[in-house]
């Protein structure tokens, strides 16, 4: 699948509203090399501006998922600084620090699961009807599984 801005804006327009994020200038920028992410969001939180990043070429099959997953990311975005800010306050800014990488991991680990359960959640609900992308999963099982 190949993107366009258009579909994306289709999407992010869509979703802001029902995500009570329009009150965000949110900017989209698709990424034409090769990057192993499907997407980002970057966030300038004081000033309520974030850059939607989406591969030209995406792993996830479903480009509404993708934008609604990022966007659940800004919505969670302060909760998520206040524990990274938790994170180096207990264990310092030391990535180096086998407590604090212990204690990061596990925020993430958790983070990532959450977030697309909601994504899926929120796209049974409202979403336009494709289903969620099993790109992810069908790679892990052609990277084990070797040729016949």
């Amino acid at each position: 699948m190949r993107v366009s801005k258009e579909q994306i804006i289709e999407h992010l327009v869509r979703w802001q509203g029902i995500l009570r994020l329009r009150d965000w200038h949110i900017d989209v920028h698709i990424v034409d090399q090769v990057w192993r992410k499907s997407g980002d969001i970057k966030v300038d939180d004081p000033n309520k501006m974030a850059v939607l990043m989406v591969n030209q070429t995406p792993v996830c099959d479903n480009l509404e998922e993708i934008v609604v997953h990022e966007l659940l990311h800004l919505r969670l975005y302060g909760l998520s600084q206040m524990l990274e800010d938790l994170i180096s306050g207990m264990f310092g800014n030391n990535d180096d620090d086998s407590r604090r990488e212990f204690a990061m991991n596990q925020y993430y680990t958790l983070l990532e699961p959450t977030v697309q359960d909601l994504t899926k959640s929120l796209l049974a609900l409202g979403g336009q009807g494709e289903s969620p992308s099993w790109a992810r999963v069908r790679k892990m099982v052609s990277d084990e599984v070797p040729p016949a």
